[in-house]
C-alpha cells in the first residue's frame, strides 16, 4: 500500500511539471510506430500503457492514459537517475534482482516441465458420484471455535453463554482459519450416525456434537479434539438444517474439474522433485 501510495504521489508530482513542458515540445515530433513518449532515448510503448490500464481496471479515456503515461514517464526518469546514480550496485537491488530472477527461472521451468494429465469427464462423473453418495439426508450450515486449551475454551463459553455474540468471540480466541469470519463453515452434509474420515474432513467428536444439534444450538461444553487432556478444544454451533441439497452434476462439474486439475498438477509437481531428488545430494 505504501509503494502504491508513493507511485500514486509521484504521478501527481510529475504531472504539472510534464503538462507544463508539453507546450514547449513540437507537435509535429514524430515518434517510432507504437511509442507514446521517450525519455532521454528510452521509449514508453503504447502496449506499456494498455497494460497498466488493463490492470488498473480504470475506464479507458483519453485523461486516464495520459495520467498513465505520466506515471510511465515518472518512473523511467527515477529509474534514470537511480541508475546514474549507482544504485544498481547496492546490496539490496542485487538481491532483489535475483529473487525476481530465481522466481521468473523456476515459474518457466515449472510450466515447461510439468505436465499433469488432463482430467476426463468420466473423472469428474466419478468423483460427483462419489460426493453425492457420501452426502446424509441433512445438511448443516456450523460455526466453530478452536481454542487452545481448556481454559480458553472455558472462557468463550462463558461469554457465549452470558449473550456474546458466536461471530464475536470465534474473532477473539479462535485458532482456527475461521476465526476472521467468526467461525463460519460451509453447508456440510455426511451419513449418520457420523463415523471416522466420513465426516467431510470434520474431526469426528465435532460432525458427532453437531448432529445432536438443533438449527441454533450450541454445545452445552467443550469438545477434545485430541488426547491431550489440557490440549485444544472446539465449540459448535448449528446455524441452520436443511434437507440436503444436491446440485446437479452439470452445476458440480466446473468446480470439481477444477480441484481434480489442481490435484492432477499437485501430482506432476511431486513426481518431477521426485526424479530431481534422484540426482541431487542434499545435506540436512
Amino acid at each position: 500500500m505504501k509503494t502504491t501510495l508513493n507511485h500514486a504521489l509521484i504521478a501527481v508530482a510529475v504531472a504539472g511539471a510534464l503538462n507544463g513542458i508539453a507546450h514547449a515540445q513540437s507537435a509535429a515530433s514524430s515518434l517510432p510506430a507504437g511509442t507514446v513518449a521517450t525519455v532521454n532515448g528510452t521509449a514508453i510503448t503504447q502496449a506499456e500503457v494498455n497494460a497498466v490500464l488493463q490492470v488498473s481496471k480504470q475506464p479507458d479515456t483519453p485523461q486516464i492514459r495520459q495520467a498513465i503515461k505520466n506515471q510511465l514517464i515518472a518512473r523511467v526518469l527515477i529509474q534514470q537517475a537511480a541508475e546514474k546514480a549507482n544504485y544498481g550496485d547496492k546490496p539490496e537491488v542485487k538481491q532483489a534482482m535475483q529473487i525476481a530472477k530465481s522466481s521468473a527461472e523456476t515459474q518457466l521451468y515449472l510450466k515447461d516441465n510439468v505436465k499433469p494429465e488432463s482430467v476426463t469427464d468420466a473423472q469428474v462423473k466419478a468423483r460427483y458420484d462419489d460426493i453425492v453418495a457420501s452426502l446424509g439426508k441433512e445438511e448443516f450450515k456450523p460455526r466453530i471455535i478452536v481454542a487452545k486449551d481448556v481454559a480458553t475454551a472455558a472462557t468463550a463459553l462463558a461469554q457465549l453463554k452470558s449473550g456474546h455474540s458466536f461471530e464475536a468471540i470465534a474473532r477473539q480466541y479462535s485458532q482456527a482459519p475461521t476465526a476472521a469470519a467468526g467461525g463460519e463453515l460451509p453447508w456440510v452434509s455426511f451419513k449418520m450416525p457420523a463415523t471416522e474420515g466420513k465426516t467431510q474432513g470434520l474431526p469426528l467428536s465435532v460432525a458427532q456434537a453437531m448432529t445432536k444439534l438443533p438449527a441454533g444450538g450450541l454445545t452445552p461444553e467443550s469438545i477434545p479434539l485430541s488426547n491431550n487432556v489440557n490440549g485444544p478444544r472446539a465449540i459448535v454451533k448449528v446455524d441452520a438444517k436443511r434437507p440436503t441439497q444436491v446440485p446437479t452434476f452439470e452445476a458440480a462439474k466446473p468446480v470439481i474439474q477444477q480441484q481434480l486439475q489442481a490435484l492432477a498438477v499437485e501430482r506432476a509437481s511431486a513426481d518431477l522433485v521426485g526424479r530431481l531428488l534422484k540426482s541431487a545430494v542434499i545435506q540436512q
